[in-house]
């Protein structure tokens, strides 16, 4: 993909319906040259949505399902003028194992690493795989760069990893790992050039997917996703932290199959299997006024993030400053508003006006605890973790 235009990074995001893609300058910022997101959905035709510099925005129609998303934006985006100059393509990863804590080319060896993986992220691995495969294959000459999510939280500490298993199990790698560590690490980053990362950080980075992270003077010391992307809190379609026994008593007494079991616990359990309705937390907030279980899905997943809120304050010794990002995080005054009413013991208490106005802080004058709202930019991280590798010469 190589050109005379201004030398760039492509940088890939794969989700389980879309794949976002950011075209960044080599030599540094954060502004995106181009942008975008292919939202496939498994339908017929997927729809392509692009943004370039000027904030102007080009949208077509692709006709491809799942399989052929990535093919299909990768012929689109190797036509593109601006795609004609890519030194390197970022990935974002979700999980690197015991071993992998650091952003990594893409070889041979790091790839076969990563297939040993896909049963720890089976809902994730495979799709980015496929991805890194694909660009591989119609540039084998093109550098690529693996961007973990558990890198940020290699910092854990071993009481904070650690299962109450039997050793060799935890020595065999079966830990708590952490998952969002892009974003976590994106919003300390964002904190510490601005002057504003105090030593006692909790960051709740509330999507479809949702975890809490609590940081001590910009490291990860504890997070509320364990060996998977499952644990923690109660999310759209996942349980969150669960008692083993239920898994034993479903497998025992009610002969749930491993594929029953998985599907009950990430893709119709969390707000999807509480509510019996959706797992989309916009949905669920409108029909909670006639809506009985739709109501109970909203004040499960407000309370569980407030218990974690409790607990990682804790385990900081206090809290300095309490960050909302995400999705819901970033958009969902209601949601905020929830969380936040039972935390004036903290010192936590909002304005309800910068609040409801999503500004970038929304807590009141006399709170002891600034509550701020960051938006997220994992892109922005990947394509940084890019630009690293390339000058340290370890992406070539």
């Amino acid at each position: 993909m190589n050109g005379s235009t201004a030398r760039s990074i492509l940088v890939l995001n794969v989700g389980s319906s879309t794949l976002k893609f950011g075209v960044f300058p080599l030599a540094s910022g954060d502004d995106a040259f181009l942008q975008g997101v292919l939202d496939h959905a498994g339908s017929s035709a997927g729809s392509l949505r692009i943004t370039n510099r000027s904030g102007g925005v080009e949208a077509t129609q692709l006709p491809v399902d799942s399989e052929s998303a990535v093919v299909e934006l990768l012929h689109f985006l190797e036509r593109h003028p601006l795609l004609q100059s890519v030194e390197a393509v970022g990935h974002r990863l979700v999980h690197g194992g015991s071993t992998m804590r650091e952003p990594v080319r893409i070889d041979a060896r790091v790839r076969e690493r990563l297939n040993d993986l896909i049963q720890l992220a089976p809902d994730h691995l495979p799709a980015e795989l496929h991805v890194i495969d694909e660009v591989a294959r119609r540039h084998p000459s093109l550098p690529q760069v693996g961007c973990f999510d558990t890198a940020f939280h290699a910092s854990l500490p071993r009481v904070a990893r650690t299962y109450g298993i039997p050793r060799p199990l935890t020595d065999s790698g079966v830990v708590r790992y952490g998952f969002h560590g892009l974003s976590f690490e994106y919003v300390t980053t964002t904190l510490g050039a601005r002057g504003e990362l105090p030593p006692r950080t909790i960051i709740a980075h509330l999507g479809n997917g949702a975890s809490i992270c609590a940081v001590r003077d910009g490291v990860s010391i504890d997070t509320s996703m364990g060996m998977t992307p499952t644990g923690g809190l109660v999310m759209s379609t996942r349980s969150g932290d669960l008692d083993p026994g239920v898994l034993l008593y479903l497998m025992r007494s009610r002969g749930f199959s491993e594929q029953q079991l998985e599907d009950a616990t990430d893709r119709s359990g969390g707000l999807l299997g509480i509510s019996g309705l959706t797992g989309d937390v916009r949905e669920l907030l409108a029909a909670s006024a006639t809506n009985d279980r739709a109501a109970e899905a909203i004040d499960v997943f407000c309370y569980r993030a407030r218990k974690f809120i409790g607990a990682y304050a804790a385990a900081l010794g206090g809290i300095d400053l309490l960050v909302f990002t995400g999705g819901i995080g970033e958009h969902s005054a209601v949601i905020r508003e929830s969380i936040c009413g039972d935390l004036g013991f903290l010192g936590v208490k909002l304005d309800e006006s910068l609040n409801r106005a999503d500004a970038s802080l929304v807590s009141a004058t006399a709170s002891g605890v600034p509550v701020r709202i960051i938006h997220t930019r994992e892109d922005v991280m990947i394509a940084t973790h890019v630009r690293t590798l390339l000058a340290k010469g370890l992406a070539n």
